[in-house]
C-alpha cells in the first residue's frame, strides 16, 4: 500500500511542476507578443501640445464685451494657441483669457476683464507684487511678480488686461506688443 501511495504523490509532484512551467511559458509568450505588439505598433512621438482655433471665440467675445476684446496679429507660428473662454464671472464680470504655449516651452496668456485692476491681478497672479514697469509698443505696463507667474498689467478702455504665464518678461511683451482690438 506504501508503493501506491509514492505514485500518487510522484504524479502530483510531476503535475505541479508542468502546471509551474506551462505557467512560466504562458507568461513568456504573452511577453512576447506584448513586445512585439509594443515594437510594430507606432507610437505617437509628436508634440502633446493640443492647439485650439479661436477666432470664432473671439468674434463672440468682441460682440458680448463691455470693452474693446484684444488678441494677438501676427505672432510666429511657434505662439500656438491651447485655451481659450470668454464668460462673466460671478461678480458679472465680463471675462476674456486666451492662453498659448510660447515659442520657449513656457506658458502665456492674455486675460481681460472689466473687473478692478486689482481684482484681476489677484485672480491672475497669485502673490503677485510690484515688479516695475514696461515700455511695450509705445504704452506703459506694470509688471508683477508672483509665484509661479509674472504679469503685465495695463488698464484702459474700461477693461483691464493682463498679459501674464511662466513666461519671460521679454515673451510677455512680445504677446502684449501683438495684441489689438
Amino acid at each position: 500500500m506504501g508503493h501506491h501511495g509514492g505514485v500518487a504523490s510522484d504524479t502530483k509532484t510531476q503535475r505541479g511542476r508542468q502546471t509551474v512551467r506551462d505557467m512560466i511559458l504562458s507568461l513568456l509568450v504573452v511577453g512576447g507578443v506584448a513586445a512585439v505588439v509594443y515594437i510594430f505598433i507606432p507610437h505617437s512621438e509628436g508634440d502633446p501640445v493640443r492647439t485650439v482655433p479661436y477666432t470664432v471665440e473671439l468674434a463672440t467675445a468682441r460682440r458680448a464685451a463691455p470693452y474693446p476684446v484684444l488678441a494677438p496679429q501676427g505672432l510666429p507660428a511657434q505662439w500656438r494657441a491651447t485655451s481659450v473662454r470668454y464668460s462673466a464671472d460671478d461678480g458679472g464680470h465680463a471675462t476674456w483669457h486666451l492662453g498659448f504655449v510660447t515659442p520657449s516651452g513656457s506658458y502665456a496668456a492674455v486675460e481681460q476683464s472689466d473687473d478692478s485692476a486689482d481684482g484681476v491681478l489677484r485672480a491672475q497672479v497669485k502673490g503677485g507684487k510690484p515688479d516695475g514697469s514696461a515700455s511695450v509698443g509705445g504704452e506703459d505696463w506694470d509688471r508683477y511678480q508672483g509665484e509661479p507667474y509674472r504679469a503685465l498689467v495695463r488698464e484702459s478702455g474700461g477693461a483691464t488686461t493682463v498679459v501674464t504665464g511662466s513666461a519671460s518678461y521679454q515673451e510677455l511683451a512680445q504677446l502684449a506688443q501683438a495684441l489689438h482690438g
